[in-house]
């Protein structure tokens, strides 16, 4: 089958055309731009994607999947809604064709959601399940961000974003799993989510597609309880906060040593390349979620003494003449905040952090995070805000809050200039977006 995929270039529709190629579909993609390490993905699959949008691929093509970033007035949609040609979103394709007779293992919530995928995958694969994933990121110890796999298990990370411009339910209602992980559940995508309770009530449509043999671990703390109260269809399972059954207890500082406790027992220590006290808890659901399909914790902790974590999630970027530079995905502030704190825990008190933040994500250029933002970045030694589009609030109402120097820019040059007239040896550069940045990233690994 020819497949055409509108918005090859999102982590999730990319991933769907490996997915496809790898079972034998010819495959193509277009979309407005791509970047690495997506870029580089589709690359190396050999599927050829077109910049821009033209009717000739999808008219081509047996089936079109159309991603969510795509809208009505786009020149393709409206080819295809006028010739009757068919078309679905990306989750309906995924769960008709490679999900619907498997063991489903879904990782949702408003952060980690890559890397605590990313973990559960890789503990299923050291353990021999060689389960299929769709991962919204790449993982270091895969090297792609989906495959089908030979088992009947498949991890997914469980977007809460829309399906598609004709369907607005979130695209993990299309999954259908037996095992969920719910990490956490805060206010975001405020493009497409009015308030908090819109996405609740996107969750609780969720959770009633779990079957009553399914299992849902979930953080312990108040919004996922309360909402979890009402649903009670399957087994739950709270693991960290102050009374979950499961926890963490770290051995060091920075959490790249700890023990894994159920109900005040040690069932297993981990000792890993990944740090912060997130990620000891992300690995935490990854291993509870795990044990459900009959994987010991102990086995687990094993798998996790190996995992490479996800490329830019917190990634180590360059390394040289005393300078560091990081590259993270975090754009929450519940994220960033966590982000630096793993950072600082990691480096200490004596070393400063240079924090580059994109004001990327429809949500934050909407100023739905301005009273929080300063106190998100609390522990950074300096702050060089990123913006290439208009805000509909002023940078300076945050800046102003912020206990360091704080700046924001609208080009990458003064930026850089900026940054490296105060850079010194001991820096450590932590850059967080959700996009590319203005290839800052880039630029600052060749500087240095």
């Amino acid at each position: 089958m020819k497949i055409h995929i509108l918005g090859i270039g999102g982590t999730f529709m990319g991933g769907l055309a490996l997915l496809a190629k790898e079972c034998g579909h010819e495959v193509s993609g277009s979309d407005k731009d791509i970047y690495p390490p997506m870029k580089d993905q589709l690359s190396n699959a050999k599927i050829p994607v077109e910049i821009g949008f033209s009717i000739e691929p999808a008219k081509a093509a047996d089936l079109t999947l159309i991603g969510n970033a795509i809208s009505r007035g786009n020149l393709v949609v409206e080819y295809l809604l006028e010739h009757q040609l068919p078309f679905l979103s990306g989750p309906e394709w995924l769960y008709t064709t490679y999900l619907k007779n498997r063991w489903v293992l879904a990782v949702a919530g408003t952060h980690g959601k890559t890397t605590t995928t990313s973990m559960l995958a890789w503990i299923l694969e050291t353990n021999g399940f060689n389960p299929g994933f769709c991962v919204g990121g790449i993982p270091n110890n895969f090297g792609v961000s989906a495959r089908y796999g030979s088992s009947p298990y498949f991890v997914i990370e469980a977007d809460e974003y829309d399906t598609a411009f004709f369907d607005k339910r979130s695209k993990f209602i299309h999954y259908r799993p037996k095992t969920v992980i719910l990490n956490n559940l805060e206010y975001d995508h405020a493009d497409i989510f009015p308030d908090m309770a819109a996405i609740a009530r996107q969750v609780r449509f969720f959770l009633r597609t779990v079957p009553q043999t399914g299992r849902i671990v979930y953080a312990n703390e108040k919004a996922l309880t309360v909402l979890l109260k009402e649903e009670k269809w399957s087994e739950h399972v709270s693991v960290g906060g102050m009374s979950g059954e499961w926890q963490v207890k770290l051995l060091d500082p920075a959490g790249q040593a700890f023990n894994v406790l159920r109900q005040g027992q040690v069932q297993g220590a981990i000792e890993w390349e990944l740090f912060g006290e997130h990620n000891a808890q992300n690995a935490l659901s990854a291993l509870v979620a795990a044990e459900h399909i009959g994987i010991s914790p102990k086995a687990s902790c094993k798998a996790l003494h190996t995992f490479k974590g996800v490329k830019k999630r917190l990634e180590l970027k360059a390394e040289r003449n005393g300078i560091t530079l990081y590259d993270d995905f975090a754009h929450h502030p519940t994220a960033i905040k966590a982000t630096i704190k793993a950072l600082r825990a990691k480096i200490g008190q004596n070393k400063r952090i240079l924090v580059i933040l994109e004001l990327g994500t429809n949500t934050m250029r909407s100023g739905e995070y301005t009273p929080v933002l300063a106190d998100a970045l609390t522990g950074a030694n300096a702050i060089y805000f990123y913006f290439d589009r208009p805000l509909l609030w002023k940078v300076e109402e945050v800046t102003k809050k912020c206990r360091v120097l704080a700046h924001g820019y609208q080009e990458p040059p003064p930026l850089l200039d900026a940054l490296f007239k105060t850079l010194k040896p001991q820096d450590h550069i932590l850059v967080m977006s959700n996009g590319t940045c203005g290839g800052i990233v880039e630029k600052i690994a060749r500087l240095i």
